[in-house]
């Protein structure tokens, strides 16, 4: 078992950051059928970028260093925040020292045995050739799905906050996963090997991922500790279940558009965020809310420089009475 021992402090500087080279990393690690099982659309739709990318570019150094457990700080820099973007991340990893980038590779130990690969990590331009190498990938295989999918983390986000809120931290890190328990002070993950680990006031980092399988440490500098878990929405996201339901009687009501904007706010959300998830113009959105918010099915609030919309009780009470 893995405890984290956590005290008030703890609480205090505990905060959520997105990750896209992390969620990169594990894209590449499902499309080598190491990770996360991809959803038949989305590897049918990948695959052939991704075979292309490892024949025209030097990927294949990239995969190289992955393991289904791991892979080298490097290629994944520590998040500041909830604004992180893949070109934040790139400059950190080009900003590598080769050094700092060696001692890496070889802790990881990858298995390279084609030459290729294994001239490109032993080069001396090796982190500038993975770093292109990933740039490649992410252009190819994550920037057009980038927005919806940093929408759902962000909404997750926006929940978890809500349930700080109401409930407290207990509540809301036992709500990341059922393996996941709080207990005497503390965060226990069954699953997981490690024994205890002390925050020491240093807090603990929370990052959605729609790509963790369910749940993932991160424990070593220079990293701060950390959980890695899948974000509310995701299993609608891949088709697991239909991305938005729309009653008969719902959409008979106010409308198919007005009917996937209710069902689609069980968590408060932006307007931008809900155009990204459900693939909408803004501009639509917005009159859609603003007459949903008329009928008095919605009310908005402000949260920091965002307007978050969410259901009020009638709203709750429509959405219920049309499953």
């Amino acid at each position: 078992m893995l405890r984290f021992e956590v005290s008030v402090e703890d609480l205090l500087r505990s905060r959520f950051a997105l990750s896209p080279a992390l969620d990169l990393c594990l894209l590449l690690r499902s499309l080598t059928g190491q990770g996360r099982p991809l959803p038949r659309a989305w590897a049918t739709r990948l695959a052939p970028a991704f075979e292309r990318l490892r024949r025209e570019t030097e990927l294949d150094a990239v995969l190289a260093l992955q393991t289904p457990q791991r892979g080298p700080n490097f290629v994944a820099p520590p998040p500041r925040g909830l604004t992180q973007t893949w070109a934040d991340d790139l400059a950190v990893i080009r900003a590598t020292p080769l050094e700092a980038a060696r001692h890496e590779i070889a802790e990881t130990g990858p298995s390279a045995r084609d030459p290729g690969v294994r001239a490109v990590l032993d080069s001396t331009d090796a982190v500038s050739r993975i770093a292109e190498a990933m740039d490649a990938a992410w252009q190819e295989l994550l920037a057009m799905d980038w927005p919806q999918l940093r929408a759902v983390c962000e909404r997750d986000v926006v929940h978890r906050v809500g349930v700080i809120g109401q409930h407290g931290w207990a509540t809301t890190i036992e709500s990341l996963h059922p393996g996941i328990a709080w207990r005497d002070g503390g965060i226990e993950l069954a699953s997981f090997r490690g024994g205890t680990v002390r925050l020491a006031g240093d807090g603990l980092l929370l990052i959605p991922s729609v790509f963790v399988g369910h749940i993932a440490t991160h424990l070593e500098d220079p990293w701060p500790k950390t959980l890695v878990y899948r974000a509310r929405g995701t299993a609608a996201l891949w088709g697991e279940q239909a991305t938005v339901p729309q009653p008969d009687a719902l959409t008979a009501l106010v409308g198919r558009a007005r009917a996937r904007l209710l069902l689609a706010l069980d968590a408060p959300a932006s307007t931008s965020h809900l155009a990204r998830s459900l693939a909408m113009a803004p501009g639509a959105v917005g009159d859609h809310l603003a007459i949903l918010r008329g009928a008095g099915l919605l009310v908005r609030a402000r949260s920091g420089r965002s307007v978050l919309y969410r259901r009020t009780p009638l709203g709750e009470a429509l959405v219920a009475g049309s499953g």
